[in-house]
């Protein structure tokens, strides 16, 4: 997966814990098989890590030199 091209964006950077994590798995309900969902946020969201990958999702985190972390997902390939 590359970072540079998201089906779906979800800036949640601006938003209080716990509404990124909410807000990320309503859009991943929503995920076509062969989308991808960009996330940015504040922080490094170990708590979706997990979460993840019990669902069955892949991802590739890039922290940005603004402090941004963005983490594409997509569905873990067969």
């Amino acid at each position: 997966m590359s970072l540079g091209d998201p089906d779906v964006l979800l800036d949640a950077r601006e938003l209080e814990p716990p509404e990124p994590l909410v807000r990320t798995l309503e859009a991943l309900e929503r995920l076509g098989a062969h989308e991808k969902l960009l996330v940015l946020l504040p922080r490094e969201p170990y708590p979706l890590y997990r979460t993840l990958e019990l669902n069955g999702f892949s991802w590739q985190t890039e922290c940005r030199s603004d402090g941004t972390v963005a983490v594409l997902i997509g569905h873990r390939e067969p």
